[in-house]
Parts: C-alpha cells; structure tokens; sequence
C-alpha cells in the first residue's frame, strides 16, 4: 500500500495522540478516514481537525472492548464507503500496580480494551480487508510487548497477547495466499496522554507515576510515531519498533535472554515509584 489516495483507513483511538496523528497524517495522503474513541470532546475535535484538511471522514463513539458494537461498526464504515483497505488497531489504556497490589477487574479491564478490542477490531474488519484486495491490519503492542517491566504486567500481558495474535495473523494470511499484509508495532515512550489516564493500584501515585514517564520515559511524539508507522505500512513490514528506546531494549532481549529480567528489576529500583503504606487509590478515566 505504497499510494494512500482514495484508500479507506480505519484508526481506533483517535480522539488524541498517536491515533488522530495517524489519521490527520492519512488523510493528508489521500486517505478516507474512519476514526472512533470513547472520548466525545477528543473524537469530535479530531473530526474537525480533519474536516479542515478537505478530508473524507466517518466519525463514531466506539467502545473497542464491545464486540457487537465494533461488528456494527465494521459494517457501518464498509457501508458507508464501499470498502476498507486499512485498519489500525491503535486504542489502549494502561494500569501500574504489582501484581499482589492489582485487582482482578484491573487486569479484565486492561485485556478488554487492549487485547480483546485488538482481536475484536481485526475480526470485524478482516472479511472486507480480504474483499477489497488490498488490505492491511496494523495492530498496536508496545515495546512492553517484546520486555516485561514489573509494575506492568496487566499491560505486558496484553501486548504480548497483541504481538503473538498478530505474528499469528501474519502467518495465516501468507498460507491462505489473502491479499492482506499485517504489521504489529511497538512504540517506545511516545509522548501521548496515556500515563496521565492511567489507573494506578492503591498505594501508588497516579500523578507521580505519569509525570516520571512524561519526563523520562515519553522520548517520540506521537506525530513522529505516527510517521514511521505509515512508512512501516508503506513498505509492508511486518514489524515496526517506534522510537530508540524500543530499539535499544528489543536488543538488550535479543542478546541477553531472560538475563534481562535481572537488568531491568536492578534498574526498576532506582527509577519506578515504589508503593506508599498509605493507599491512594486513582480516580483516572479510562482513556
């Protein structure tokens, strides 16, 4: 998919950050959008944003974790343009806590959004990206989705839930001989506003926590992200890492193995918030 004009692109989670930078970018490309959120004010901006730019827009209020309103979505969007050649599997939320600190409904709710809107979002659209003979399936993991990080696991385990359902993907629909090319990506730090939505387990501070990935960890704008993923679709590549962080660490793995483990817990030590006696609980949104 190396020419975007008149091409219809799909991009979950784009109310902000990577995922409107996504569409803003396509559409400059010739591209018809799709775009959905679960957040009205950011959706509708984005829509605007996009409006101004003379592009071709379908606009919804989309929970990805509610598999018969993406189904309806999915004949929605390919009713109202005739054809979908590209979805990006882009919207996700995120949690810190232990594991012996984090609830049962924080791990449902993380996988819901993260993992199973993935799977959800792909399964609703596949038919009409097989029909439309040049399709494309990009599914968002993460750089936590090649390493773990302790404090993370409801989010590891979804991005690595994310990059093995997408390798798989990838795999099926070069057997079947499908005209659909599949990339997962694994953005690094991107300075989007997902530490600040974030829910914390009690005895964590949300405000703490987001503000040390902001200003340590949050290296790639989401407009430079979005860029090297559509250069990753462009030269359909199977798998795209997002910024030098993601690049550095996805080498620490490959070299060191489960050694990393060791690494990393040495350096969670002196950089992540260590849990308070005295419980705070988050009040963020979900996205």
């Amino acid at each position: 998919m190396k020419d975007f004009r008149g091409k219809v692109a799909v991009v979950t989670g784009a109310g902000s950050g990577m995922g409107r930078d996504l569409a803003l970018q396509l559409a400059g490309k010739g591209a018809k959008v799709a775009i959905s959120d679960v957040n009205p004010a950011g959706l509708e901006e984005t829509e605007r944003m996009l409006k101004e730019r003379g592009a071709e827009v379908h606009s919804q209020l989309l929970n990805v974790a509610e598999r018969e309103a993406v189904l309806t979505y999915a004949d929605d969007v390919a009713q109202h343009f005739g054809k979908v050649n590209l979805v990006i599997n882009n919207a996700g939320i995120a949690h810190h806590g232990e594991v012996e600190l984090t609830e049962f409904k924080q791990y449902e709710r993380v996988m819901d959004v993260d993992y199973w809107g993935v799977v959800n979002g792909t399964k609703a659209f596949l038919p009409y990206l097989i029909a439309s003979g040049d399709g494309h399936v990009v599914n968002t993991s993460s750089l936590f989705g090649i390493l773990a990080m302790p404090g993370q696991s409801a989010y590891n385990a979804a991005k690595f839930a994310v990059r093995g359902f997408t390798e798989s993907l990838y795999q099926e629909m070069r057997i079947a001989e499908h005209p659909v090319n599949v990339t997962c990506v694994h953005p690094g730090g991107i300075k989007t506003a997902i530490a600040r939505n974030a829910t914390v387990s009690e005895g964590h501070d949300q405000k703490n926590t987001a503000e040390l990935f902001d200003k340590k960890l949050a290296h790639t704008t989401s407009a430079r992200a979005a860029e090297i993923i559509i250069k990753a679709i462009e030269r359909n590549r199977p798998r795209v890492l997002v910024g030098a962080d993601a690049k550095v660490l996805d080498l620490l793995v490959r070299a060191g193995g489960s050694m990393y483990e060791i690494v990393n817990s040495k350096l969670a030590v002196r950089l992540l918030p260590k849990a308070d006696p005295s419980p705070v609980t988050s009040t963020s949104p979900l996205l």
